[in-house]
């Protein structure tokens, strides 16, 4: 049977990357459904809500198994990057769905994940990464100005974004990156253990 995940994540780059960072995980009879905040709005409390109940009411006969909030930590903890949202939730219509709404979180970007795959990333830029260590990708301070620098003439787009992680090896970022991992097993199973940050 299948399971049905909804992703809510912050915007066109998640959008177009996690189908592919996350494709391998059909075979495990997981459909993903990812939502992004419409016209560029921030994700905050009040959008998750509208988001969670849109993919409620869209096929109320068969609705989401869960939801995972991911959320970017730029220079914050794990925990206080996700605490404004959950403490948001919980203190709103949406209690009854707080069984199934998980959260994680990409340690510092969603674009470190990119760095853990180092071999194939270098292959995509055709360079060399610089002063990155691959295998402690989500120690990279700021890894979405670094991919930019690395792009050189080139803008950074959720298309580029999309190329780049259609070219990685999910299995090599989660072996490197903890804030992968758990984002992995929030989809997967559940819960998000934040002491591996």
């Amino acid at each position: 049977m299948t399971k049905r995940v909804v992703i809510i994540a912050s915007g066109p780059t998640e959008l177009n990357s996690l189908p592919h960072l996350l494709g391998h995980l059909d075979r495990e009879g997981i459909v993903l459904d990812i939502r992004i905040p419409p016209r560029n709005q921030q994700l905050n409390t009040d959008i998750v809500c509208k988001i969670i109940y849109a993919a409620f009411w869209e096929s109320p006969r068969r609705p989401p198994d869960k939801y995972v909030i991911l959320v970017d930590t730029d220079w914050k903890s794990p925990e206080d990057a996700i605490k404004p949202v959950q403490e948001g939730l919980e203190r709103t219509r949406v209690f009854d769905f707080v069984d199934i709404i998980k959260y994680a979180y990409a340690q510092w970007h969603l674009e470190a994940w990119y760095f853990a795959d180092g071999r194939n990333l270098r292959g995509y830029l055709r360079r060399d990464l610089g002063n990155v260590d691959s295998s402690r990708p989500d120690t990279i301070q700021n890894p979405k100005l670094h991919l930019r620098q690395l792009l050189g003439d080139f803008t950074y787009t959720s298309k580029i974004s999309e190329d780049i992680a259609s070219c990685l090896d999910p299995e090599t970022i989660a072996q490197r990156s903890p804030s992968f991992r758990n984002f992995l097993q929030a989809v997967r199973n559940g819960g998000t253990d934040t002491e591996d940050s």
